[in-house]
């Protein structure tokens, strides 16, 4: 029962890491591109969708505010990160070789839904069914590897002795910048 309990104090400890991997992602998509490329070879982009999620523990509860469209702008999430908002939820177009996933990443669990995977090739033939599901786990497995390894990335410059002088300088100077610049 102590070791479930560990578990769940820990949980609740570190939940926020998700949210701020999710904050720093979206920075660093902006702002920092070589280090998304080294986290994938193959990368082409990775963009910020059509979706986002933040939220804002305020003294008398929360704040939630969900910015979605195609045409969305974004002006309002950095308004929100302006006032101390996390981004909980981030829609992302990634791009790799020649082809296109979307996806959504929720900052608490760190897991995937509305999961659109790229095309796969038509089946001729009973034979070429083990090729296609080779396809498919490979397609399904590429967004689960990038995020493990921007996950990783963003560990290392969190746990640095940097994190608050430098990192956390340049994201809050970034979001000060940007939501300054009228749309």
């Amino acid at each position: 029962m102590a070791e479930l309990l560990d578990i769940a104090v820990a949980y609740n400890r570190y939940r926020f890491l998700g949210n701020e991997f999710l904050t720093w992602l979206w920075f660093t998509i902006e702002n920092d591109m070589e280090r998304i490329h080294e986290c994938d070879a193959e990368l082409v982009d990775l963009n910020v969708g059509n979706r986002m999620v933040l939220e804002n523990r305020l003294a008398n509860g929360k704040e939630h505010i969900s910015i979605k469209g195609d045409d969305a702008g974004l002006e309002e999430a950095l308004l929100a990160l302006q006032k101390g908002a996390l981004i909980t939820d981030l829609h992302l177009v990634y791009k790799s070789g020649s082809h296109e996933w979307q996806f959504a990443l929720k900052g608490e669990s760190l897991s995937f839904s509305g999961m659109k995977l790229p095309e796969s090739g038509p089946i001729d033939t009973g034979e070429e069914m083990e090729g296609l599901i080779l396809e498919k786990v490979y397609l399904y497995e590429k967004p689960f590897e990038l995020v493990d390894r921007l996950f990783r990335s963003f560990l290392s410059v969190r746990l640095a002795d940097t994190w608050q002088a430098k990192t956390l300088d340049a994201m809050k100077k970034w979001i000060h910048a940007t939501a300054a610049i009228p749309p």
